[in-house]
């Protein structure tokens, strides 16, 4: 959500004129061992994406970026026979994984790189990623502008900076000199995008000609395209009929409401609704599923086989909108204290210009609305995925108290409040994400011939999610001692080795200079804050 208006007539305009405001480049790679000759990751318990259940212990042989055997060498509880395992030569690498747990890397499929408005730089930015297991993004409006992002997707192709691997979606239009309003313009602008090296487009909607044609011609080039059905253009397409126009993948739930409405073609629009009114916006948006038909109906079930007969992928991003239906909660995460820059908590907090900042008026009364939104909105994807839909995980971190990893992990953990029992949300989380992104022949699990892109965490995933965040989960031991347990170990991305608490350790330091820098301190919207201290909680 890198802008805050998101007609596409106007997008045109603005994306002809803008002059994109770079974060700064990412360093070059200091972090990480490998890629080697040949590593060998030694007595994991292996959650795949597969559908099987765990298995192990199981040793893993990567040469280089590849993976090239995956063995079973025992049974749990009972010493492993040396003799049974894959035997190291001189110069290997091994990697005494014995009790943990390996899952294929984490898809992220809505993650902005940074942006100069919050003040989150790539290297902030990726660090965050990795150190949660996420080795793939989709950088949907490519916010840095595309050579920026093009010139970092190969430098992370290479390991040449410290990067989750990165696919480049341009907003439609981006770049443009002339506003699009033309059939034809349209699909030159698609043909220029795929020959500058986009992986794909994303929308926020269009007129109907001329995205249909758009949709078309990347389609023609074997691009796949993603789209936020912005209120201002979804009543002229909604999700159902951009997925017939030829769209591979819809972002958040806008237009699927549209999809349902059997009484309406409408949104029920207040008399004195203005869309550049965040609050209004999104306290309308939170009524918006209660308009819709009614799970079990006709007009419910026809949506859901017609985009599913059309292979079509919701991403739904339920973390973004959180904070919508608890705001303390989100704005009083643990995680802010030591991982948020001072730029992005102003950024985060109630404001009239800054987008994802409508925290207006926001009361009891919005978020009960929005909790009952989120009981609609997860049934239609749980029922989506049971049928054989496509379901993937994205975080859209950068706004609205989100923070780049954290939100990813709650992700996972809203996927399971939907429904999705705990390996379906890995297999949300990776295979099906790679699969979106036309790539489930070489990420997405853990199988011979696919890259090595790993997850391994001392803790098990499947019996609490939450070992997941990079502060870890809070346990009790036997002692009565309170102590903080998981938290990622090692992210393996091409073969290269993570210490993923070190990445983290790493983003500490630069959020805890940062706030010497400025003398700020975290408070929160409306307080003051401690004598001689720079308030964070206004902007």
């Amino acid at each position: 959500m890198p802008l805050r208006l998101h007609s596409v007539g106007f997008l045109l305009i603005v994306f002809s004129q803008l002059t994109w405001a770079q974060v700064e480049k990412a360093p070059a790679r200091h972090e990480g061992d490998g890629p080697f000759g040949r590593l060998i990751i030694r007595g994991v318990t292996l959650i795949n994406s597969t559908g099987a259940p765990p298995v192990g212990p199981v040793d893993i042989v990567v040469e280089k970026d590849r993976i090239v055997q995956i063995k079973l060498v025992g049974y749990p509880g009972v010493p492993i026979d040396a003799k049974s395992r894959p035997q190291a030569a001189l110069g290997d690498k091994e990697l005494n994984c014995e009790g943990m747990y390996l899952m294929p890397g984490f898809v992220d499929m809505h993650g902005h790189i940074g942006g100069k408005d919050q003040g989150a730089h790539a290297e902030y930015v990726f660090k965050l990623w990795l150190g949660h297991g996420i080795t793939t993004i989709r950088d949907p409006s490519c916010g840095n502008g595309l050579d920026w992002v093009l010139e970092h997707r190969a430098k992370s192709e290479r390991n040449e900076i410290t990067a989750p691997r990165i696919k480049a979606y341009t907003v439609f239009g981006q770049g443009a000199k002339d506003p699009i309003s033309t059939p034809e313009q349209a699909r030159a602008w698609v043909r220029d995008n795929a020959r500058k090296g986009a992986d794909g487009i994303k929308f926020f909607g269009a007129e109907p000609a001329i995205f249909r044609a758009a949709l078309d011609e990347n389609r023609k080039l074997g691009l796949r395209s993603a789209c936020h059905h912005a209120q201002l253009e979804v009543a002229r397409m909604n999700a159902l009929a951009t997925a017939k126009a030829g769209l591979t993948s819809m972002e958040h739930w806008y237009g699927l409401p549209e999809a349902l409405f059997e009484d309406k073609t409408i949104q029920n629009y207040p008399a004195d609704y203005n869309y550049n009114n965040e609050q209004n916006r999104f306290e309308e948006a939170g009524n918006l599923w209660q308009q819709a038909a009614k799970p079990g109906t006709e007009r419910w079930n026809k949506v859901i086989d017609e985009l599913i007969a059309l292979d079509f992928t919701l991403d739904p991003t339920f973390n973004i909108y959180e904070a919508n239906r608890d705001l303390m909660m989100a704005r009083r995460a643990e995680w802010h204290d030591d991982y948020t820059l001072p730029s992005l908590w102003r950024f985060y907090g109630p404001s009239r210009i800054s987008h994802g900042s409508y925290w207006h008026n926001w009361g009891t009364e919005q978020e009960v609305a929005w909790k009952r939104n989120y009981q609609l909105w997860m049934q239609f994807i749980n029922e989506y995925k049971n049928r054989g839909g496509r379901v993937t995980t994205g975080s859209d971190s950068g706004f609205i108290y989100q923070l780049y990893g954290f939100a990813y992990i709650r992700e996972l953990e809203l996927l399971r409040e939907a429904g999705f029992h705990p390996l379906e949300v890995i297999r949300t989380a990776t295979l099906k994400g790679a699969e979106a992104l036309g790539m489930a022949d070489q990420i997405g699990s853990v199988e011979v011939g696919k890259l090595a892109d790993f997850v391994i965490i001392d803790q098990n995933p499947l019996a609490n999610l939450k070992v997941l965040y990079g502060t870890g989960a809070i346990h009790l031991n036997a002692k009565n001692e309170v102590e903080r347990i998981g938290g990622v170990t090692y992210t393996v991305k091409d073969g290269v080795v993570y210490d993923a608490k070190k990445l983290l350790a790493d983003v500490r330091k630069i959020v805890a200079d940062a706030k010497q820098k400025e003398n700020f301190e975290i408070t929160q919207p409306g307080i003051a804050p401690k004598p001689g201290k720079v308030s964070g909680g206004n902007k």
